[in-house]
């Protein structure tokens, strides 16, 4: 008998399952590393659309004669 026909007589129905991080929290290793890979990427388009605002607010706002900037 080879070792994964042991496991799985042994695991039952949860042969194949991935463990959850904690115990009492039911989030896979694959969900959170997917919530970190898509929390980087907003956290990287909210800077993105803060550099954005920053230029407008400082150099094209004054530029286009909408507003003053002292």
């Amino acid at each position: 008998m080879g070792d994964s026909k042991r496991r799985k007589e042994i695991l039952g129905e949860k042969y194949g399952q991935e463990p959850n991080i904690l115990p009492w929290i039911p989030i896979s290793k694959t969900q959170a590393t997917q919530f970190v890979k898509w929390s980087t990427r907003g956290a990287w388009v909210g800077i993105g659309l803060l550099v954005v605002w920053w230029i407008t607010v400082r150099f094209l706002g004054p530029a286009l004669g909408w507003w003053q900037v002292s």
